[in-house]
């Protein structure tokens, strides 16, 4: 013990660096009905579990960031309907200032991300956001763009896959839960001394190295698998390879590896004029949980709720960004993750059949199913609205109750 502090009617022990040890000494000498619960023995590991963990963290982790993620998207369809309407002309200031203002929440999202995973794993939200923000770092993000365009990047003599951590979740979610982990392990290697100072340097310089080199590349290494499996698919299976896609499309944006189909999208479009694989399954499941959201502001008699559901669907729906549909309604509630994955999959069908494809990239929402019509075949104008009918799958579902 250091010293004592007294102050009116409160008196203050000052332990030091072995807070930790005093604390379960002191546990100890607590009475048996007084002492915290012991932790029970590990269930066994199954398929079950490992999914219902999954999405335990991600509902844990993304439900307290739905404010910011609706205000952001809110802002952005503003701006979209401010620039289509003629009311503020392209590249004007405020209107630049418009879509900064709404981007922020997703550019940020790693550290908002990080943030709420330590609140849910229960480890150091301070060292979470400063590993985070290594990863949305304007130094760092220079440095993976030299790397995509061929430069060599190395840390420790270890090459650096270029990845780009704006936008998503999974990297960050990943990070913070490896960091609960190394931050105990770290706490009963160091020496008391040097708690202080050590410990947060040995974190660091544990967890933000395994982020750049091995968590986020991991992402990024499956999702190019996803990519070239994919089309490869798509040239045996047509129509049903849409179809899969439609309906994994919201499994692929919370990984972030939808990501991994921009390159091959914009060379697609660039070489042939158009793009009939991704694009089409892409705007598919946003309207579908667009769909979802619709359905579950119909049914629910919660007023937040319904705000909630109702800005989401409106934000999926007219202005493609699918992040308040898919994390503030479909995964929060899960039924509507299953009713969009099936809507999903019966857009992407009506897609493939009818072999629509997009003839510019454009962001995937009910005002710009334009890039889908073809002048060469007018009867593509009624493929996309059967195909924007197909939302009706995620709102006509039975049995909606237990959503709410």
């Amino acid at each position: 013990m250091l010293g004592v502090v007294r102050s009116d009617n409160q008196c203050q022990v000052i332990i030091g660096n072995t807070v930790s040890q005093a604390y379960r000494e002191v546990v100890n000498l607590l009475p048996g009905d007084l002492r915290p619960a012991e932790p029970q023995g590990k269930a066994p590991l199954t398929l079950k579990r490992i999914g219902a963990g999954i999405l335990d963290a991600l509902i844990g982790t993304m439900s307290p960031l739905i404010p910011a993620i609706i205000g952001g998207s809110m802002v952005k369809l503003l701006a979209m309907i401010l620039e289509m309407s003629g009311a503020l002309p392209k590249g004007s200031p405020t209107l630049t200032l418009l879509a900064l203002i709404g981007d922020g929440a997703f550019f940020f999202l790693p550290l908002m991300v990080a943030a709420s995973a330590a609140v849910k794993f229960k480890t150091n939200m301070s060292l979470a956001i400063a590993i985070a923000g290594v990863l949305v770092h304007p130094g760092f993000i220079e440095l993976m763009a030299k790397a995509a365009q061929g430069e060599h990047v190395e840390f420790a003599f270890i090459p650096v896959t270029a990845v780009k951590y704006t936008y998503t979740v999974i990297p960050a979610l990943v990070m913070t839960w490896c960091l609960s982990y190394i931050e105990r392990w770290v706490d009963r290697i160091t020496p008391a001394v040097t708690k202080n100072f050590l410990k947060p340097m040995l974190i660091v310089l544990i967890a933000a190295p395994l982020a750049i080199l091995l968590i986020g590349p991991l992402g990024i290494w499956i999702g190019s698998a996803i990519s070239a499996l994919v089309y490869t698919i798509h040239s045996y299976l047509g129509w049903l390879s849409v179809a899969i896609m439609g309906g994994l499309w919201p499994l692929l944006v919370m990984t972030g590896m939808h990501r991994v189909f921009t390159p091959t999208i914009i060379q697609t479009i660039a070489e042939t004029g158009k793009e009939g694989m991704v694009m089409p399954s892409e705007i598919g499941a946003n309207l579908s949980l667009g769909g979802s959201s619709l359905a579950v502001a119909w049914k629910t008699k919660n007023p937040e709720l319904r705000q909630t559901a109702l800005a989401a669907a409106a934000s999926a729906i007219l202005a493609g960004i699918s992040e308040p549909a898919l994390y503030g309604v479909a995964v929060r509630l899960k039924r509507p993750l299953i009713a969009s994955l099936i809507s999903g999959f019966i857009c992407g069908a009506v897609a493939g059949i009818a072999g629509l494809a997009s003839h510019s990239m454009a962001a995937p929402g009910l005002f710009t199913s334009v890039q889908f019509f073809d002048p060469a075949n007018p009867m593509t104008i009624v493929w996309v609205f059967w195909r924007d009918g197909a939302v009706g799958g995620a709102v006509v579902c039975p049995d909606a109750d237990p959503w709410l």
